[in-house]
């Protein structure tokens, strides 16, 4: 097959002598640049391209920690080590504090007890989204620092 310059009309008996199929690259190119191939082969490996892409991209692993608002020390501290490991680990974590019943007046506690949470992994983490009350769900997002070379 003959690379070049066609005008279109040949471009398009050429194709249909090599029972191939004209596709258009690039249309909005002056003139619009075409390519004489089989579409469907076409087709298969771009879409080859797409699995192997889709395959390298990393996939962010979100991990949660449940708090109450009257989290006792030895409780905080055992998922505060968890929360270390999974930041470690280069997971996000979304820590939040659930509100049962009547314990949503103690709003203001479970605030202070995610600020405390961010300023105690802030070697490990960084805060993504401050505490935000959402219903009966305190939640505050902490993404791993990246490692610097």
């Amino acid at each position: 097959m003959e690379v070049g310059v066609y005008p279109i009309r040949k471009a398009l008996d050429l194709s249909k002598e090599l029972e191939l199929d004209l596709v258009e690259i690039s249309p909005k190119a002056n003139p619009p640049v075409c390519k004489i191939i089989d579409y469907k082969k076409f087709l298969y490996e771009q879409k080859k391209r797409d699995k192997a892409m889709k395959a390298k991209a990393s996939k962010v692993v979100v991990k949660e920690i449940r708090f109450g608002p009257n989290t006792d020390d030895h409780d905080y501290d055992f998922k505060k080590k968890h929360a270390e490991k999974f930041l470690k680990d280069g997971a996000k974590l979304k820590a939040y504090v659930f509100f049962k019943g009547r314990s949503i007046v103690y709003k203001d506690q479970g605030e202070i007890l995610l600020l405390k949470l961010a300023s105690e992994l802030e070697e490990l983490g960084k805060v993504e989204q401050m505490p935000k009350l959402e219903g009966k769900r305190m939640t505050m997002f902490i993404a791993p620092k990246t490692k610097s070379k």
